[in-house]
């Protein structure tokens, strides 16, 4: 279980649910997502838990509120996980009052993050990653 400051390092000391620790080595720029498998040295199948963090979400039926939203939020190279009828970002109050002077009310709780991977993220077509070193 991870959360997604360290799902998206390509070099990793992880902790398994089991205490075992785990040596995450990944190609640069790659991003493990909830439900990615990793394969061990020993054959063993691990899969990725995104862990539940503090995020700002907000929600609206119109469209256009959001994309300006998104727009703003990306301006500041904030990233975002985007939904129907929802954007959500690690919380920030200081990004809180932003989005709501654009007329949005934001609501703070737990939830993964899993946000855009971005314009030039590396593919993730297999979910599957090659090397995991058990301590």
């Amino acid at each position: 279980m991870l959360p997604f400051e360290l799902r998206q390092k390509s070099r990793l000391l992880a902790k398994l649910d089991t205490g075992e620790e785990a040596g995450l080595i990944l190609a640069r720029g790659s991003m493990l997502r909830g439900g990615d498998l990793l394969l061990a040295d020993d054959g063993r199948v691990i899969e990725v838990v995104a862990a539940d963090e503090t995020v700002s979400v907000l929600q609206s039926a119109d469209p256009l509120l959001l994309l300006r939203a998104a727009y703003h939020l990306g301006n500041r190279h904030v990233a975002v996980q985007i939904g129907a009828g929802w954007l959500r970002y690690l919380h920030d109050h200081v990004l809180d009052d932003m989005v709501q002077g654009l007329g949005l009310a934001v609501s703070v709780g737990q939830w993964p993050f899993e946000p855009e991977g971005g314009a030039y993220a590396v593919a993730h077509a297999s979910h599957a990653h090659s090397h995991v070193d058990h301590d």
